[in-house]
């Protein structure tokens, strides 16, 4: 870099203020590419390949994200690889280094090459500096030669557009796309079905009618949950719990459109809260109150499980029960509606019919 002797590190030559002499700076030498204009096209021209390079590797990177198997490998000098993952760490960082050696090289050849070194000042600038800071600022814009060498921004601009690409293309690893097709094949979809037995969650005994006493509530699963493991039996266990209650037939409302979803005033409804997913299991067997301790949402399941307090913005879920030829209580067919909290893409304007709420 050049340099600036108008300026001095130092403006006091008392040796009790700086006992260090003042090293001056020291003298400059001038870069080729600043007397060379063919050296300086050359830089100029690696820097804009540098940077041009970038988007080629962005690109690769989106390619090997879809296109390498997750589970390929790859033994080379006795270690085994993980090519997909080996090939996003190598296209991901070539892009990104790409652009930090090309500002470098910038920097460091084209650049204007000047050293100014001042006394150390307050922090606080005065009004004559803050006012002289966009001279400065347009000073710095000339020397780094951007109106000479426009191919630079450009590139530069491009290079850190595409970078951002592979980033925004891992964010499908939190899971698949949100359609509607595949809300109903994952989250919204439970192992309850036609002939599922309800067995009792301590026990796992399957439950009949004569079981469950008036104004009892029993905790329930689907007999089929413990044909699951790992992650499938976690995710069911989560969304297939049930509450079973009885009821005198008298004293709750049944809508039209679920007469046939009981057994004698048994029902059951959905474990988890519509809130935010809490389980629920405070049974008030006098009102028919269903309460969640998490933020008091309450839900009448003598009344369609509707919410009469709290936060909940959905009825509970109701299950269809009927008996089998054995006489065991088992479901007539999966929820009709998601069971769990609400979310903004949950449109439950037609969960219910026929006065259901």
């Amino acid at each position: 870099m050049s340099h600036d002797h108008s300026t001095a590190l130092v403006t006091q030559d008392d040796p009790h203020r700086n006992p260090v002499p003042n090293p001056g700076i020291e003298e400059h030498v001038e870069r080729w590419s600043d007397v060379d204009s063919a050296a300086a096209n050359r830089a100029y021209r690696q820097v804009v390949t540098l940077f041009g390079l970038v988007p080629l590797f962005a690109i690769a990177f989106v390619v090997i994200y879809f296109a390498v198997p997750r589970h390929a490998t790859a033994n080379i000098l006795g270690v085994n690889w993980h090519v997909h993952t080996t090939l996003l760490g190598l296209t991901g960082g070539l892009a990104v280094l790409l652009i930090g050696v090309g500002a470098i090289h910038w920097a460091r050849q084209l650049m204007n090459d000047t050293e100014i070194a001042e006394e150390r000042h307050s922090p606080a600038s005065t009004e004559e500096e803050r006012a002289g800071f966009v001279d400065t600022l347009n000073a710095g814009i000339a020397d780094a030669g951007v109106s000479r060498r426009k191919m630079i921004v450009a590139s530069l601009g491009g290079a850190l557009g595409i970078v951002a690409v592979p980033a925004l293309v891992t964010l499908a690893d939190i899971g698949p796309y949100p359609t509607a097709a595949v809300r109903r094949e994952t989250i919204e979809k439970t192992i309850w079905a036609d002939g599922v037995r309800v067995v009792n969650d301590v026990n796992r005994l399957p439950l009949k009618p004569s079981d469950i006493e008036i104004g009892q509530l029993v905790n329930a699963e689907p007999e089929t949950l413990w044909d699951l493991h790992g992650k499938e039996y976690m995710n069911m266990k989560a969304k297939s719990p049930l509450v079973v209650v009885r009821m005198d037939p008298n004293s709750i409302k049944i809508p039209e459109s679920r007469s046939a979803w009981h057994v004698g005033g048994i029902l059951a409804y959905s474990k988890i809260c519509t809130h935010v997913g809490c389980p629920i299991s405070l049974w008030e067997q006098q009102t028919h109150h269903l309460l969640c301790p998490c933020h008091q949402s309450t839900f009448d399941l003598g009344n369609s499980g509707v919410v009469v307090f709290g936060p909940a913005a959905r009825s509970l879920p109701q299950l269809p029960l009927k008996v089998d030829a054995e006489g065991y209580l088992v479901a007539q067919s999966d929820f009709t509606v998601p069971i769990g909290p609400s979310y903004f893409e949950r449109d439950s304007r037609n969960d219910y019919k026929d006065g259901d709420r």
